[in-house]
């Protein structure tokens, strides 16, 4: 073991990272991820049979209603979650209030929150910021049948989308140095898996929306071609 491993008063990598005001958390890892899944798994729950009404534009398909419980939890994490983190980041390390063990414990697997990297406070900044509450809208458009909630759900996913991306990518760049390499836990499910759904879905999504749009266009301009002769 080498003598920064020995020294390192943390359990962050690179192990020679300096955080002086670092404090162990006193809840478990088990805790802090029951807490993450069960609190989004009610509000899946809650989303679901929100989204089984009857609304505005008649009873929304099984797809429709998933990707609806997707932007609920959305709001949740980037709004309270990550919200936590774009104001409370420089105090994170010392701090034991709950969602700061949480982001204690996810910077096993991306050290980059526990330091206060540039890139992850603005990104996490303006993913709360903007992110979160136009989640909760996209929800609230598609409830009241509002002619732009594909316009919303295409510009949230492509935030999303790119945020991801510049996530992945700067750390790539570094090396993956701020995780320990291939471990199954810290590096492929907190680093790879919980930040991959970021781009996978709104990939999916993205294409909903240009496939919607791209048919509302397409029956704008026959309209309009009709009423022209």
């Amino acid at each position: 073991m080498s003598k920064a491993a020995v020294e390192a008063n943390h359990p962050f990598w690179p192990r020679n990272l300096s955080i002086p005001n670092y404090v162990q958390n006193d809840r478990s890892m088990v805790e802090i991820v029951t807490f993450l899944f069960s609190v989004s798994g009610l509000f899946i729950l809650v989303a679901w049979a929100l989204t089984g009404q009857k609304v505005s534009g008649g009873r929304l398909s099984s797809w429709r209603r998933l990707a609806l419980c997707w932007f609920t939890v959305c709001g949740f994490i980037h709004g309270v979650i990550e919200g936590w983190f774009a104001l409370y980041y420089p105090i994170i390390p010392a701090d034991q209030s709950f969602l700061s063990q949480l982001w204690k414990e996810y910077s096993k697997g991306d050290s980059r929150y526990v330091i206060a990297d540039n890139f992850t406070v603005c990104m996490e900044t303006v993913t709360a910021c903007l992110w979160g509450p136009f989640s909760l809208w996209i929800v609230v458009a598609f409830l009241f049948n509002r002619p732009y909630r594909f316009i919303l759900q295409l510009i949230v996913s492509l935030g999303q989308l790119y945020g991801a991306v510049l996530y992945f990518y700067t750390e790539h760049r570094d090396g993956y140095s701020h995780s320990e390499y291939g471990h199954p836990i810290y590096f492929w499910f907190y680093f790879v898996f919980m930040n991959v759904l970021w781009i996978v879905i709104p990939f999916i999504l993205i294409v909903d929306s240009w496939r919607q749009l791209c048919t509302t266009q397409a029956l704008s301009d026959k309209t309009h071609k009709h009423k022209s002769k």
